[in-house]
């Protein structure tokens, strides 16, 4: 099976290829000897959370404690005052049209 690689180094896949592993969003991509491999790789939000958490190297009873520090309300947030205030719409200016219409037209 062929596949091109595109100016944008996009791939497409030949379908008879995803079928057979099973079609999948996400490919893990390594090289090895020259060859680029990819494996389907399922991702479910649970084990992202988990990655992430792992890289932060933050334990469970790190979020325990942050989890009962906001449950606790400890962190109270004021609403902010309003910024802006609403301005009136404006009125057109009195005369508008006749000022503009008595000017004269100078021509060269």
């Amino acid at each position: 099976m062929l596949a091109k690689l595109t100016s944008k180094n996009q791939l497409t896949l030949p379908k008879a290829a995803t079928q057979a592993v099973g079609a999948s969003e996400y490919f893990e991509v390594e090289t090895r000897a020259g060859q680029i491999i990819l494996t389907p790789v399922r991702l479910q939000r649970a084990d992202a959370v988990r990655a992430k958490l792992a890289e932060l190297d933050l334990t469970e009873l790190d979020v325990a404690d942050a989890v009962a520090w906001a449950r606790s309300g400890a962190l109270q947030v004021a609403e902010p005052a309003a910024v802006y205030a609403a301005r009136p719409a404006r009125k057109p200016a009195k005369n508008a049209a006749k000022k503009t219409a008595s000017k004269p037209v100078s021509r060269k």
